[in-house]
This record gives C-alpha cells, structure tokens and sequence, in this order.
C-alpha cells in the first residue's frame, strides 16, 4: 500500500458520493466492518438489485461474505480481487477496493463527457466556424492535385504498355543459358569474395588502430601521473615572495585600520564644525535682531523728541498779550531756566542730549537731537560691519 493509493481511493469515493468521510488513518490498522461497509455500497453502486449478506459477526460469515463480493466482481465486473488481501481489511484491502472505484469512477467520468460532448454538439448545430475547415480545405486541395498527377503518370505509364508486354514476354520465352548464368554467379561470387576481403581489411586494421589507441592512452596516462606529480611538488613548495606577501598584507590591514580611524575622527570633526557655524549663525542673526531693535527705539525715541520740542515751539508762539506796559510783560515773563539736567541718554554711543521741559531754545534743542541720532546711526553701522567681518572671517 502507498500513500498515492490510499489518497486516490478516498479522493474517488468522495467523488463517487459515498455517504461517510473515509480518513487515510482508517487503515493504519484492520478495520473489517468499515472494509464490508464500503464493499456492500460499491456491490450496490455497480448492481443495486444484488442481494448480499451483510453479516460479519463470526469468522464463517466474513469469510462467506469475501468470497461472494469476490465472486460477484469476477462475474459481473470481470474485475479479480485478492480476497486474502480484503479479509486483512488494511492498506493493502485498499488496493483492492482500488480496483473496483477506478471502474465506477471511469464509468462515470465517460458519462460526464459524453454528456458534456451532446451539449456541445447540441449548441454546434447553430454554429458554423470557418476557421477550423481552413486546415480541411488545404488537406483537400493537395490531395485533388495529388491525384491529377498520379492519373496523369499513370496514363503515361499504360500508353507504353503494349510496347513493355513484348519485351516482357521476349524475356519470359527466351531460354536461359547456362553458360552466362554460370558466369552471372562466378561475377558475383567474386564480388562478395571481394567484399568479404575488405572486411577482414578492415577488421585488421581496427585491431591496429585499437592497439596504437591503446599506446596513445598509456602515453597520456603516464604524462597525466607525471603533472599530477609535478603540481603536488609546486604545492607543497612554498613560494620566495610569499613572506613579503603577508608582511604587505599585515602592513594593509594596519593602514584601513588608520584610515578608518582618521576618517571617523574627520567625520567628527566636520559635524562639530557645522555645529559651530550653526551656533554663529544663530547668534549673528539675534545680535541683528537685537540691533534693529534698538534702532527702532531710537527712532521712537528722536520721534518723540520732536513731538516734544514741536509742542514747546508752539506753546512759546501761543504767549496771550496784554494791555499793560511792555516793562509789566517783561516781568510777567518768567525768566529762561538753566538746564537743570545734564546726564547722558539711553544709547552706546556715549552722546549727550542737553533740553528742559519747557518751551525756548527749539534750534538747540534740534540740533541735539540730530546730533544725538548722527551719533547713534554711527554706533549701529559700526556694530554690523564688525559682526559681518567675523562671520566672514568663521565662514
């Protein structure tokens, strides 16, 4: 029993609807009442009117019941069973049932196809396909030119027979004579002499050649021992340049390992650099910012100084006059206070703005305040080109 059959018989009872699933451990061991179930349906499937005992209790009765399966098979199916083979009821039982469902399973495949083949035949009837009578119609056409000119040799041949009965019939009449045919047979008994001669030639020389072969072969086998030889000895021997080889070699794998060494350090220092101008360029662009953001105050700043000394200007321009005396305006009008505050505003540059709180003296104080933002537009450019020159000079 093999693993294919075991498989192909449960394949083809599931096919042929036998009600229970059939596992392959079925009959790892003998299983003589699932033996005799599957017996009685396939006696059954193939002649349903046939009447079988189906007991198996007793030895008798299981022995009585595979001699009339046996016997039912070789009749009906003309199909020989081992019934040795069945009464174990194992792998090998298998092989026989095998037998019987490969019959039943081709009978009924037959009937699929045959069935298949009249629904085919019966859709053909209103179909008509051109493209297969090509080859039909090609076969026919060369056997129809085939046939003129076999009838026209034959025609030919029939025109010239009135002329080759006469030779033919001279030849039959005429008597044979002995001494040609003797010499006939001597001609080609000496030919086959002949031919027989070459051929004990031609066998001489074979054993020749074979022999001279032979000495050929000794010749190559001797000279293979000898490079055989040869390459042992030119392993065996050590080459001169073999010590500075390996000294080379140790030298090389010392250099990749300085190399790689240098190489990651390199890489390392690369990136530390690239941080470095990272940091610079951060710094600068907050120095800028920082920078233009004290010049934006100093503008705020000189816009509002203006606006302070423009007020003043108008405040001194606005002054009510009165009736009096111009002695009494003289004394009305408060005398022009001194700067009381001399101190240095917010900026770098170190410049002084010098002003009171109170109108007078507008062209001084304009004039200070120019010079205080001249002073301060000054310190702002000097700070950007130092910061420039030393990004250029990281760069």
């Amino acid at each position: 029993m093999s693993f294919r059959d075991l498989r192909n018989f449960t394949e083809m009872m599931r096919a042929l609807g036998y009600p229970r699933l059939i596992s392959m451990e079925n009959f790892r061991t003998p299983n003589f009442t699932l033996v005799a179930e599957i017996l009685i349906w396939l006696v059954k499937r193939y002649e349903p009117q046939m009447d079988i005992p189906s007991d198996v209790d007793t030895e008798t009765d299981r022995i009585f019941f595979i001699k009339a399966v046996a016997q039912f098979m070789a009749t009906k199916a003309h199909i020989k069973v081992n019934t040795k083979r069945l009464y174990q009821a194992d792998g090998y039982a298998v092989k026989e049932m095998l037998k019987i469902t490969s019959v039943l399973y081709s009978a009924m495949k037959t009937k699929e196809m045959a069935s298949g083949d009249k629904v085919e035949e019966d859709n053909s009837k209103f179909k008509f396909d051109l493209g297969s009578k090509i080859a039909d119609l090609k076969a026919a056409r060369q056997l129809a030119s085939e046939i003129t000119s076999k009838g026209a040799s034959l025609y030919d041949l029939l025109g010239k027979e009135v002329d080759l009965r006469e030779m033919r019939t001279a030849a039959i009449s005429r008597p044979l004579e002995i001494n040609e045919t003797e010499k006939a047979l001597r001609a080609a008994i000496k030919e086959v002499l002949e031919s027989v001669d070459k051929t004990k030639d031609m066998l001489n020389n074979v054993s020749s050649d074979e022999t001279s072969l032979e000495s050929k072969m000794e010749k190559k086998k001797q000279e293979l021992e000898r490079n055989q030889k040869r390459l042992q000895t030119l392993q065996s021997v050590r080459p001169a340049f073999m010590d500075e080889y390996e000294k080379i070699e140790e030298d090389l794998q010392k250099q990749y390992e300085t190399y790689v060494e240098k190489f990651r350090n390199l890489s390392f220092l690369e990136q530390q650099l690239e941080d470095y101008h990272r940091l610079e360029q951060e710094r600068f662009e907050e120095t800028e910012n920082t920078l233009r953001m004290m010049q934006h105050k100093l503008r705020e700043e000189e816009r509002r100084l203006m606006r302070s000394g423009a007020k003043d200007e108008d405040s001194d321009m606005d002054i009510p006059e009165d009736e009096g005396s111009d002695s009494d305006m003289e004394d009305r009008r408060p005398s022009k206070p001194r700067p009381t505050r001399n101190g240095p505003m917010t900026g770098r540059g170190g410049a002084r703005l010098v002003g009171n709180m109170q109108g007078g003296d507008s062209e001084e104080v304009s004039k200070g305040v120019t010079m205080t933002m001249t002073s301060a537009e000054h310190f702002i450019k000097s700070l950007l080109f130092r910061n420039s020159n030393h990004s250029l000079h990281i760069k």
